[in-house]
């Protein structure tokens, strides 16, 4: 090519894919608290279904 707008158009996606993938690769903070979030979610869940099974379990005949 003969740097045309074609080129410069193509030039500028691949920079524009780098950035993207440089910042995808990047850890984030608030990922990281999002994740802790939902992992003590998770756990209040399970306690309360554990507690739900364990009063079920006592009301059977």
């Amino acid at each position: 090519m003969d740097g045309g707008p074609i080129e410069h158009a193509l030039n500028r996606i691949e920079s524009a894919l780098a950035r993207l993938e440089t910042a995808a690769a990047r850890p984030r903070p608030a990922d990281e608290a999002l994740r802790a979030r939902h992992e003590r979610l998770r756990a209040a869940v399970t306690q309360s279904l554990r507690q739900l099974d364990e009063l079920l379990a006592g009301q059977r005949p």
